[in-house]
């Protein structure tokens, strides 16, 4: 948990609620948690999703991995402290997407389970969906177009998640896409529906 340096603050409420902006956007507002692997498919998975659901009216938005690392995040390393501080960072933004009644997509391998579970835990009941992308490690390295597996292996990149440095599935997530099996578009078909079927869109 980060701390609380800045004193004499309030919150500031506005005049449009979320509830106002849901129902302008006939939509709830989420953050859809893809979490798995490097070459899993998250990122693959959630730009596919994103663009079906904006196609069908929708207004969702990708928060990527990297993308995010070259400008809110650049500071941040990948130790475990950086790799938290970078959860609880996009956690935040994440939070911010979901109160103005937008469907975001996190892709972030984001491998310690406790990160995970506190951004659960600073958003209200359903507003986080935690989806597990599975892919075993031959799966990934087999996908490895970016090479960044076999420079791990061979020691040229440190704290590399599935070889050098941990990765912890989630326990219970809300949806499991298993893609050693699944094709992206059937991934995607899943997620959708998903969001489909709880109310998220189509409302």
């Amino acid at each position: 948990m980060a701390e609380q340096k800045a004193t004499n603050i309030t919150w500031h409420a506005g005049h449009v609620t979320r509830a106002d902006r849901e129902t302008r956007l006939g939509q709830k507002g989420c953050t859809v948690w893809l979490t798995g692997l490097s070459g899993s498919g998250k990122s693959t998975i959630a730009v596919a999703a994103e663009k079906q659901l904006v196609e069908g009216g929708a207004l969702a938005y990708v928060l990527d991995g990297d993308n995010v690392r070259h400008g809110l995040n650049k500071n941040l390393g990948f130790s475990p402290e950086d790799r938290t501080e970078n959860i609880r960072r996009i956690g935040e933004v994440a939070k911010l997407f979901t109160d103005a009644g937008v469907i975001v997509f996190t892709s972030f391998i984001s491998p310690y389970r406790a990160d995970r579970d506190a951004v659960r835990a600073v958003m209200a009941e359903g507003d986080f969906i935690e989806v597990y992308v599975s892919a075993s490690l031959d799966t990934c390295e087999s996908r490895d177009v970016k090479g960044l597996y076999a420079k791990a292996r061979k020691g040229e990149i440190p704290e590399f998640t599935g070889i050098s440095a941990p990765y912890e599935a989630p326990e219970r997530p809300e949806l499991v896409l298993d893609t050693n099996g699944q094709t992206v578009e059937e991934s995607t078909r899943a997620l959708v529906q998903y969001l489909h079927d709880k109310g998220y869109v189509g409302r």
